[in-house]
């Protein structure tokens, strides 16, 4: 399984995301850090990297439901 980082700054959407992650048992660690985010160039969060490859929140939905099946 490749790194997932979740960029949240405790917002509702991050809440939900990261409750999607937790209910599909994929292994994370939180970034809080708006200067990271930035760096990184988010403009909004939350998102997640998988292995590199940043994913805004619909787009780490749909990763999560292709998961499912």
């Amino acid at each position: 399984m490749e790194e997932v980082i979740l960029y949240t700054t405790g917002c509702p959407k991050c809440a939900v995301l990261k409750k999607k992650l937790e209910m599909a048992g994929v292994s994370y660690t939180v970034c809080d850090d708006i200067a990271e985010m930035r760096r990184r160039g988010l403009l909004s969060a939350p998102a997640i990297n998988i292995g590199g490859r940043i994913l805004a929140f619909s787009e780490a939905i749909e990763w999560l439901r292709g998961r499912e099946a």
